[in-house]
């Protein structure tokens, strides 16, 4: 017997309910969003509105969360703008930039590649929580790290080799344009997911109040690039929301709400779960793909695929678990 206090069997059911309806909302936001992203969003979109907004956005929702359950009113009684500085501030920088990149990822990659690399964030994760916060990796986990990379290989091969029907010049732009800006941005996912894990267990800080802190600090480093950015210089010369239409705020709005489902699902079910949520996006993607955009999938990732979907179910299913001290 332990001195846990369980939960009465009904709200034990009712937090696996609401855990599993957030589980599937987050897996079909995954898998929809770079198709989405990719038909609603036109190359003349300036990324640094599109990101801006979905900060707006997502900062609006968890504000909106807090207010509901009532949260707002005793975190902003111990506020205070040091903490905030100090827990925020560096990964809501990272954030931003990520933004940035995989903006433009989603731009020159197919939507498939696109969430196959994207998985690649999962060793940075697990390299960045082992230089910062000590975590270990078992051998099995080291193996799944090993398996996505080699994934990760495979669709940079088949992206940046040349074939009949694509100019050697259009594979370059596609691996400089898409897969180096898609990994790069993975690197700093794992960064930045470690920051907040580190402000979260270590400081305690709430997941919704350093949503809207990191929304606010990543906004003012994008608005300060933009005085010597490209994308600065174009929203001076064709406004703010130049090439957007109705439906760019779709992908936008969505990217917003997967923000706010990663918070509770970690709340409610543990990060464990949500390695399985990744993989079910991965299945939605490539049915989509296969379904809308009317394609085969190329001999890499049909290879790389079932590599992708292994090695997050094994890196998932065996943790690390300290060894007990004796005495």
């Amino acid at each position: 017997m332990t001195g846990e206090k369980k939960e009465h069997p009904p709200q034990q059911q009712k937090q696996t309910w609401r855990a599993g309806m957030f589980m599937i909302a987050l897996a079909i936001q995954y898998g929809v969003q770079p198709l989405i992203s990719k038909r609603c969003t036109g190359k003349q979109v300036i990324m640094t509105s599109a990101v801006l907004t979905c900060e707006i956005i997502k900062s609006a929702a968890a504000l909106l969360v807090m207010v509901s359950n009532g949260s707002l009113w005793r975190i902003s009684r111990k506020w205070s703008f040091a903490e905030a500085l100090r827990d925020s501030a560096l990964p809501a920088a990272v954030y931003a930039l990520q933004n940035t990149l995989l903006q433009l990822s989603y731009r020159h990659l197919d939507s498939l590649t696109f969430s196959l690399l994207n998985q690649t964030k999962l060793v940075f994760t697990a390299i960045f929580m082992f230089l910062i916060l000590g975590y270990r990796q078992t051998k099995q986990q080291v193996g799944a790290l090993l398996m996505l990379l080699v994934a990760a290989t495979l669709l940079s091969l088949g992206q940046s080799s040349p074939n009949k029907q694509s100019k050697q010049i259009e594979q370059e732009a596609m691996f400089l344009l898409g897969i180096v800006p898609i990994l790069a941005a993975s690197v700093l996912s794992g960064l930045g997911s470690t920051l907040c894990q580190w402000a979260g267990q270590v400081k305690r800080r709430s997941t919704y109040l350093m949503t809207v802190e990191m929304s606010i600090f990543g906004s003012i480093c994008l608005l300060v690039s933009m005085f010597w950015s490209p994308d600065g210089k174009s929203i001076q010369q064709n406004g703010f929301f130049y090439g957007w239409t109705p439906l760019t705020y779709v992908p936008v709005v969505l990217n917003a709400i997967g923000g706010i489902l990663v918070g509770l699902i970690t709340q409610l079910a543990g990060g464990v779960k949500k390695g399985f949520v990744i993989v079910s996006a991965l299945m939605i993607t490539a049915m989509l793909e296969v379904v809308l955009e009317g394609k085969g999938l190329s001999g890499y990732v049909v290879a790389a695929l079932p590599l992708v979907v292994s090695s997050t179910i094994i890196h998932q299913r065996y943790p690390y678990v300290p060894k007990a001290k004796t005495a």
